[in-house]
């Protein structure tokens, strides 16, 4: 047992001066860090900018001019369309196909501004289910159904 006790007593001496190495280490490391950190510190100085005012800064004011202007005359043409675009949407559409109004003609509807429905259905009775939904949708799309 005394040889036992005796290797063990080494090896916690050596692991003893192990950790006593590293902690110098550790020392030396963090001594290290803060001299870094000190002479870091307190080495911000004034600075100092200028603007230098010359044609290029007057050219980069009419620049800015010039894409201003530009932005407000698109602004004003994307207001007048949406103020066309409303306005001829209340309209509607007044155009079909002549596939269609041919149709319509042989069934006796010629007046398309005033279509009844009752008429409408009249007329569309020969075709098939189809062609009668494929007519309706072109004069609702034209904007003579409502």
């Amino acid at each position: 047992m005394d040889q036992g006790a005796e290797r063990s007593l080494e090896t916690l001496a050596l692991t003893l001066d192990r950790l006593a190495g590293a902690a110098s280490l550790l020392e030396q490391t963090v001594s290290r860090l803060e001299e870094q950190h000190l002479s870091m510190s307190g080495q911000v100085q004034k600075i100092v900018a200028t603007v230098e005012q010359g044609s290029s800064h007057s050219a980069g004011n009419e620049r800015v001019y010039e894409l201003e202007r530009k932005l407000h005359e698109a602004v004003m043409q994307i207001a007048e369309l949406r103020a066309q675009g409303a306005s001829s949407h209340s309209s509607g559409r007044k155009t079909m196909t002549a596939a269609t109004v041919s149709l319509l003609a042989k069934q006796g509807i010629s007046n398309l501004d005033s279509i009844e429905a009752g008429s409408l259905d009249a007329a569309l009775t020969s075709l098939s289910i189809e062609q009668r939904i494929a007519v309706k949708s072109q004069l609702l799309r034209a904007g003579l159904l409502g």
